[in-house]
Order: structure tokens, then C-alpha cells, then sequence
């Protein structure tokens, strides 16, 4: 009785053992997973910014080519001078409204 005891106690200690080296490995590589996370999340956040400076860029090109007489991008060129137009328009009736 007292034999099978100390076997049962002794297969719960193994058992422990093997649990408590699981959950030190498992820790390990929680941690090594959020460095990760972190590391990509940095890379991310790198290249969307880099993605809209790109596409700044971009919109630039296409209207410095219609400004040039590109007539593929006269469109853009129409497009673009009366926004300008609109939101000077809309100062103007704001100073107006003001009373300057």
C-alpha cells in the first residue's frame, strides 16, 4: 500500500515535472511570438507609410503631367482647378458674410 503510494507519488512528480518544462517552453515562445508581433506590426506600419507617400507621389506625377498638357490627365487637370475654384469661392463668401 505504502509502495504504491510512493509510485503514485513519485508518476504525479514526473508529471509535474514535464508540465512545469511545457509551460516554461510555452512562455519562451509566447515571448519570442510577441517580439515577433511587435517586430511586423513595426514593418507595417513602415510600409503603409511609405505606401502614402507613394501614392502622394503618384497623385503628384498625374497632376504635373496635366499641368504639362499630358492629355490623358486633363481630366485630373479640369478636376483639380475647380476644387481650387469651389474653395475659393467658398472664402470669398466667408469673408463676404464676415463683413471684411
Amino acid at each position: 500500500m505504502l509502495q504504491d503510494l510512493e509510485n503514485n507519488f513519485s508518476e504525479i512528480e514526473k508529471k509535474i515535472l514535464v508540465l512545469q518544462k511545457n509551460y516554461k517552453n510555452l512562455t519562451e515562445k509566447l515571448s519570442e511570438l510577441n517580439t515577433e508581433h511587435e517586430e511586423l506590426k513595426m514593418k507595417y506600419d513602415e510600409e503603409r507609410r511609405k505606401n502614402q507617400v507613394l501614392a502622394e507621389e503618384h497623385k503628384n506625377i498625374k497632376l504635373y503631367s496635366a499641368i504639362s498638357g499630358n492629355p490623358e490627365h486633363n481630366r485630373l487637370m479640369k478636376n483639380h482647378i475647380n476644387r481650387l475654384v469651389k474653395e475659393i469661392d467658398f472664402c470669398i463668401a466667408q469673408l463676404q458674410n464676415s463683413g471684411l
